[in-house]
């Protein structure tokens, strides 16, 4: 079975920074994608940012220029920097790992509340 632990989360004031971890362990295919997407209150889940096991990254637009994933692959953490941050990044963050190996495989962390509040 595959664990998803993330930690970082916190409340920050607005144009403040915090950095998310995420520790995947379990039997992982070494070919995947590793990403954060991100729920606020009364709103769907949406993609905050992925990453690739080859290091190709993609953002949502919201988060261009202030959010930077990466990851250490051996040891299958990911990481998202997220700076200049504002009210609407609110959310409960939620890591994610993905692949296909045959069947499809997707699994998520437990999430962590982020707060942009002065």
């Amino acid at each position: 079975q595959v664990q998803l632990v993330e930690s970082g989360g916190g409340l920050v004031q607005p144009g403040g920074s915090l950095r998310l971890s995420c520790a995947a362990s379990g039997s992982i295919f070494s070919i995947n994608v590793m990403g954060w997407y991100r729920q606020a209150p009364g709103k769907e889940r949406e993609l905050a940012a992925t990453i690739t096991s080859g290091g190709s990254t993609n953002y949502a637009d919201s988060v261009k220029g202030r959010f930077t994933i990466s990851r250490d692959n051996a040891k299958n953490t990911v990481y998202l920097q997220m700076n200049s941050l504002k009210p609407e990044d609110t959310a409960v963050y939620y890591c994610n790992v993905f692949w296909k190996f045959g069947a499809q495989y997707d699994y998520w962390g437990q999430g962590t509340q982020v707060t942009v509040s002065s």
